[in-house]
């Protein structure tokens, strides 16, 4: 079965009316991808309608049609969003092109709401509702056999591509657990190794304490920092296995345990050594947030309002469990269509160049989230968006920092996101269109920054 979507086509996979048609084109969108209806490739071929040739050639004839194109389209780079008919899985050639080339999503509908959907579609196999409900059981198992996971909506879609299940921390698996102290006592986790920091110190200890083979997969439990350096740890180790994040911060669950970057800190800089190693699962726990010091879940709540502003929605006035869910699926959308941060994913970094240079002036007594909310209001004010800033400020309520002013400016020129030696930053045209530019004049920069310093 395939783990996530990376290098494979997303198959649309379900009983008629469970919405492949509509979602379809959304999800390709915001992956990115091209949107390939099978039966539209059909239609195109032979110059009429699906319910035209099911008339003119009969159910059989037209399957052999419909696997031939599947087949074809399957085959096809790059990956795409295929929709696929919901009587395709009945061929053995279209489930063993599916297995090879693509990742396979169901989209659950129940029999009574697809009829609701599909009656008065005209569709060929729509027309009595008894047969249809029959159909729908006899396809159900093609179904659960053929799908490398199931949603039901668009943020469920994006979750399942990039291999993310919201669950209980206790059924996430794996053969060692690598959790941080304060998470392994808050939650009783049994860990094989405990760990507080993401130095090569530490990652030299787990690959001299690990007891695993090549084959294993290794557990991380903790915030950002533990899924960094685990991942990196799991990317390095025998050259590479498995392993499954378990972010058990606001900070990790709605950003940094997502992505598939992993990495350690140097006396240079934070995560100057690392990979791009994705976890074969990223299991989301919103319980494990209950425990969280007040400090944690403000350093994850700056997070959630960066997010926030990428997406153009008021993410942080939602209930736990839907603003982790769709912080978690954006960043997912944005990962999977640049999982190796090519272009795109630079969006990302939104408050972060100036946030990570009051860091670096602090010698990392700032915390994270206060640094990161002082750099969305400096990315905002250089936007022109004082309104927005004014939405970060009431909600975040971040107050200046006592740093040296040379130091964080120098800090900030360092920035590994630089070209040619010019300040990247990530600005806004308005919430939700967010764009990266090195054409902001130094001294616009530079006054940003300061009034960021008390």
């Amino acid at each position: 079965m395939a783990r996530n979507v990376l290098g494979k086509h997303l198959a649309l996979v379900g009983f008629m009316g469970a919405g492949k048609s509509t979602l379809g084109p959304r999800l390709a969108e915001r992956l990115g991808r091209a949107f390939i209806s099978v039966d539209a490739v059909v239609e195109e071929r032979f110059g009429t309608s699906i319910a035209e040739l099911f008339e003119a050639r009969g159910e059989t004839a037209f399957r052999e049609l419909e696997e031939t194109a599947a087949r074809d389209v399957l085959s096809r780079r790059p990956p795409a969003v295929v929709e696929l008919g919901g009587g395709a899985l009945g061929s053995t050639g279209t489930r063993d092109a599916l297995a090879e080339h693509a990742f396979a999503l169901r989209l659950d509908v129940g029999p009574d709401e697809a009829w609701q959907r599909v009656a008065d579609s005209g569709r060929p196999l729509a027309q009595d509702r008894e047969a249809f409900l029959a159909l729908y059981d006899e396809r159900a198992p093609l179904y659960d056999h053929a799908a490398d996971a199931s949603a039901r909506d668009l943020k469920g879609a994006l979750l399942a591509a990039a291999a993310i299940r919201f669950g209980s921390h206790v059924d996430a698996g794996g053969d060692a657990v690598v959790a941080d102290a304060r998470a392994a006592e808050a939650h009783r986790i049994a860990a094989s190794e405990l760990v507080d920091s993401k130095t090569l110190a530490e990652a030299e200890r787990l690959w001299d304490a690990l007891r695993i083979d090549r084959s294993s997969t290794l557990v991380a439990v903790g915030g950002g920092t533990t899924t960094d350096l685990v991942g990196f740890v799991a990317a390095t180790y025998m050259r590479g296995i498995d392993w499954i994040a378990v972010p058990s911060t606001l900070v990790g669950q709605v950003d940094a345990s997502i992505g598939g970057k992993v990495g350690i800190d140097t006396p240079q800089g934070k995560n100057l050594v690392g990979a791009f190693h994705w976890p074969v699962a990223t299991v989301i726990d919103t319980s494990l947030l209950e425990t969280l010091p007040e400090e944690e879940r403000r350093n994850g709540l700056a997070e959630v309002v960066k997010t926030g502003l990428l997406a153009g929605e008021s993410y942080w006035e939602l209930d736990t469990e839907e603003m982790v869910r769709s912080c978690a699926a954006f960043k997912a959308a944005v990962c999977l269509r640049d999982p190796y941060e090519a272009g795109d994913r630079a969006q990302l970094n939104l408050g972060h160049t100036f946030g990570h240079a009051l860091e670096a002036a602090s010698d990392y007594t700032i915390s994270h989230g206060h640094a990161v909310a002082l750099g969305l209001l400096a990315a905002l004010r250089l936007s022109g968006l004082e309104d927005d800033a004014r939405v970060v400020q009431d909600v975040l309520e971040p107050a200046p920092v006592a740093v040296d002013r040379d130091r964080a400016w120098a800090a900030l020129q360092r920035d590994k996101k630089a070209l040619a030696g010019r300040t990247r930053l990530v600005l806004l045209e308005r919430p939700g269109e967010p764009h990266v530019t090195s054409e902001v004049e130094p001294e616009r920069v530079r006054a940003a920054l300061d009034t960021l310093i008390a």
